[in-house]
């Protein structure tokens, strides 16, 4: 038995992460301290002082962990890692986990390229960002590549020559790899790109216009026009980023709003004075919590997962009590000092002042959005209910539906909806092992065999031991069964239930002419579903999701058992280059049409190997 107050003696007065657990030993707050000792035993002294939220996470500690670290940076980083890792529910939790794009210029090569990435490494690169928007970074990625003919490929072009690509000969890239290639023409190219990418765009414009200038003087006009392609064209670019800033740093505007149990925290990214972008996050758990510390718990959760730290963070209401120690961790993260500010006037606080106001309105239209959600499910639901006369509200439905290729590879999914929600948790997917061929009905009883015999043993042996039947992946039952398909398909499913003695109903999702949801099968009789329904727009959702999830997983198979029959039969193909064919074409089909050329261009491969890749496929098809 865990004694707490004589694990409270035994705290050491050092800093630390505790983890307090509850009584199924499962983590429900993470936090940290410079003083484990101090921190930890406030919880359990004058409990009644304590906000409600905290007096009931008291209730439900029955033990707790601590780790020891050498600092309280450590410590930071480690309930940082902590929470995101267990997500426990008296913490304050984003929402999402974003991972943003940045534009990697590879200047550690000796012919750099320019690609989007989401990672930064410490391979002496560049990097540009985070940028919000994926398809404005893939704009802009396009214009770079139709301005600047570079090296698209990952050749090692150090000290070999090597035999030009596709992209070569459409003038797509001016081919380093021939060995004809003027490097410090290719680098100035690249010098360009880094002043455009670096906020300098005006220097770039105004370097291309003299260029231009000394064409058109040289009445070398094609080459002229050239520069005058690439001015127009930055120019675009630029326009599309507001100028916010007199400063040329980096900068972070971070402000919150917030509205019952709801808080909506707005960032706008300022990357060389001008704003490249904003994001909201909306923040769970943050009741009876003071503005200071959300902002606190948000500054630490936000920046332990993006790898872009700027050089100040600009804030609406001063972190007290971790700003130090938390400039200190992202001041080492960044490699160069970082500073939280609240500025009380000036051009700074008037940009927190428009973040405030987005995030704000944000989280208007965020409640809105969830009420009408909440009011269109519970309609939906209610419809179901009197469109079939069920005894009650179908708030637990689960969906069935089974994928195969002419009887291969036939598998069966099952997607969970909650209150209309999808439960992604709880989706299951089934591998058909006992049913040969293309056997719907087959398929369908032994999924369904499969699923509620493992769901009655499950809820046997959590009766036996005490535990509440939502503890187990199949024991909680549904209120009603969706099946992709008509009256065969139910009545299979039907005398499943029936040999395990249960009593759920069972509908058929069929399909019309154009295979989009038509109405249900119930009863043996057919119940259309009028298209401007509430019913008709949830049923359809469902039967597109349980489709697209047998599917996917359908795919998967079938991918692998072609990789396994298919590469591993070919000489000189180990896993090393099967996994490097499979990352540059993305499917089979793709290598099957590749030249010997393409095959060669993949790192690691060689032409007398590619020849044997090329020579397996095309020989079959003679």
């Amino acid at each position: 038995m865990f004694d707490i107050k004589e694990q409270l003696r035994k705290l050491p007065d050092k800093p630390g992460v505790y983890l307090m657990k509850d009584d199924n030993g499962e983590i429900i707050y993470v936090g940290k301290s410079k003083s484990l000792k101090n921190r930890v035993s406030s919880y359990f002294r004058a409990v009644k002082n304590h906000p409600p939220k905290v007096q009931a996470m008291v209730k439900s500690i029955r033990e707790f962990e601590y780790i020891i670290t050498d600092t309280e940076v450590e410590a930071l980083i480690l309930e940082a890692n902590l929470i995101k890792k267990h997500r426990p529910k008296f913490n304050v939790l984003l929402r999402d986990d974003k991972s943003y794009p940045y534009i990697k210029v590879t200047v550690n090569e000796k012919y750099p390229r320019v690609l989007m990435t989401r990672k930064i490494l410490k391979d002496k690169a560049k990097y540009f960002g985070p940028y919000i928007n994926v398809f404005a970074v893939k704009q802009m990625l396009e214009t770079i590549e139709q301005m600047y003919p570079l090296k698209k490929c990952s050749k090692n072009l150090e000290n070999n020559k090597d035999r030009p690509c596709l992209n070569y000969h459409i003038k797509k890239c001016i081919g380093p790899c021939t060995g004809n290639v003027n490097y410090d023409e290719y680098m100035e190219m690249i010098n360009d790109i880094i002043l455009f990418l670096s906020g300098k765009q005006e220097i770039l414009i105004g370097e291309l216009e003299k260029k231009m200038n000394n064409a058109a003087s040289q009445l070398n006009f094609e080459k002229a026009a050239k520069y005058r392609d690439k001015i127009n064209a930055l120019k675009l670019l630029s326009e599309k980023q507001k100028v916010v800033s007199t400063s040329d740093g980096d900068q972070d505007y971070i402000s919150m709003a917030r509205s019952n149990d709801k808080v909506c925290v707005m960032i706008f990214f300022v990357r060389g004075g001008k704003l490249i972008g904003r994001e909201h996050y909306i923040l769970e758990g943050t009741e009876d919590i003071e503005r200071d510390e959300i902002l606190s718990t948000f500054t630490k959760q936000f920046y332990s997962g993006t790898s872009f730290i700027p050089k100040e963070i600009i804030i609406d209401e001063m972190i007290v009590e971790d700003k130090e120690v938390i400039e200190k961790w992202l001041s080492q993260k960044k490699g160069s000092k970082v500073i939280i500010k609240e500025p009380k006037k000036g051009e700074k606080r008037k940009l927190l002042e428009l973040v405030y106001k987005n995030a704000e309105e944000y989280l208007a239209k965020f409640e809105e959005k969830i009420n009408k959600e909440r009011e269109f499910l519970q309609k939906s639901l209610q419809e179901i209910k009197e469109l079939l006369n069920l005894d009650k509200l179908p708030k637990r439905i689960e969906a069935y539906d089974i994928s195969n290729m002419h009887g291969v590879f036939s598998v069966g999914s099952m997607v969970v909806f909650e209150d209309g929600k999808p439960v992604n948790s709880a989706y299951r997917k089934f591998k058909v092992k006992t049913v040969e061929g293309p056997n719907d009905y087959g398929s369908i009883q032994e999924v369904l065999y499969r699923r509620f015999k493992r769901g009655i043993e499950e809820c046997e042996l959590l009766e036996k031991h005490g535990l509440k039947v939502e503890e187990g992946k199949f024991s909680v039952l549904p209120d009603i069964i969706f099946i992709d398909g008509g009256k065969g398909q139910v009545n299979s499913a039907k005398d499943v239930l029936k040999a395990f003695g249960l009593n759920i109903p069972i509908a058929g999702m069929v399909k019309d002419d154009k295979h989009r949801t038509k109405g249900l099968v119930y009863e043996n009789r057919e119940v259309l579903l009028d298209k401007r329904s509430f019913s008709f727009k949830l049923i359809a959702k469902i039967q597109d999701e349980v489709h697209r999830f047998a599917i996917t997983y359908h795919k998967v198979l079938r991918d692998k058992a072609m990789i396994q029959s298919v590469l591993d039969k070919i000489p000189g193909i180990g896993k090393k280059r099967k996994t490097e064919l499979l990352k540059h074409f993305g499917l089979i089909e793709n290598i099957k049409n590749a030249s010997v050329e393409d095959l060669e261009a993949v790192k690691g491969m060689n032409k007398k190997v590619a020849e044997n890749v090329y020579n397996f496929f095309n020989s079959k098809k003679q």
